[in-house]
């Protein structure tokens, strides 16, 4: 068959998007989103991510990583669907959706997609890292000279040590830049560094929060700018926007 298929990336994370709402691809093959996602045999992309119909909300959002398997909430994914679900019609300006990790709202203004994400109760404290669900696990390290630094092998490490190795977890190296705070995010399931990861940026603002940095906080990843609004809870943090692009790159077909 031809399957139909658009392309959007958000700050360099890119996504294959699928208008799903009659329920015609296979969401147990694995092998074929990881073939869709491969950069030299197929279309190529850091995730998958099929548009459904749901009754109760606007739509649903079903992801998967690039190795083929369905995964946790992926922040710029969901900015990315927003943008796709608009640009399709099905949403105007403003949209309540599920994902993964529950319900999500969002709207679109002046360009960027504001996409609120889950409340996060709590951050754990280590020695030297910190780690929260943002709606994906994120471990979160201050470094220094972030550019330099060797975010594939330390990354690597990290997800692969003896408490992640079963779960996985993404991988956050942050480094604060005057105002602005610098991510870079190894990521579980893709196993590398990507250009930018939407709950990995909200996991890190969060972090910096901590050492003082006020909402709403810019954030500056390899793939472009984004930024996080917040509001301190009593034991953590609620309502939560990513804030950033999202746009399509082009559409096609592929024959499967």
């Amino acid at each position: 068959m031809n399957l139909k298929f658009f392309k959007y990336q958000g700050t360099g994370n890119d996504f294959i998007m699928i208008d799903n709402r009659k329920k015609f691809f296979d969401t147990a093959n694995a092998d074929l989103v990881k073939f869709l996602c491969d950069r030299r045999f197929g279309i190529g992309a850091d995730g998958f991510i099929l548009l459904e119909e749901h009754p109760d909300y606007d739509f649903q959002m079903v992801y998967f990583n690039s190795d083929g398997n369905q995964s946790s909430m992926c922040g710029n994914g969901g900015r990315c669907i927003v943008q796709f679900a608009s640009d399709m019609g099905v949403i105007g300006n403003e949209t309540s959706f599920l994902a993964i990790d529950g319900e999500h709202d969002a709207y679109i203004k002046d360009g960027l997609v504001h996409l609120k994400m889950i409340d996060v109760e709590a951050v754990e404290t280590g020695d030297g890292f910190y780690f929260l669900n943002t709606g994906s696990p994120h471990y979160v390290q201050y470094v220094q000279k972030i550019k330099e630094f060797a975010v594939y092998d330390e990354g690597f490490k990290v997800r692969n040590n003896e408490r992640f190795r079963k779960e996985g977890t993404n991988v956050n190296f942050i480094e604060k830049d005057g105002d602005r705070l610098w991510v870079r995010t190894y990521e579980r399931g893709v196993e590398d560094e990507t250009y930018s990861c939407g709950t990995g940026v909200t996991a890190s603002a969060l972090v910096a929060s901590l050492q003082g940095m006020k909402s709403p906080i810019p954030v500056t990843t390899l793939g472009g700018d984004l930024s996080i609004s917040f509001q301190k809870a009593d034991k953590g943090y609620k309502d939560i926007y990513l804030i950033g692009p999202a746009k399509q790159v082009f559409e096609g077909t592929i024959k499967i």
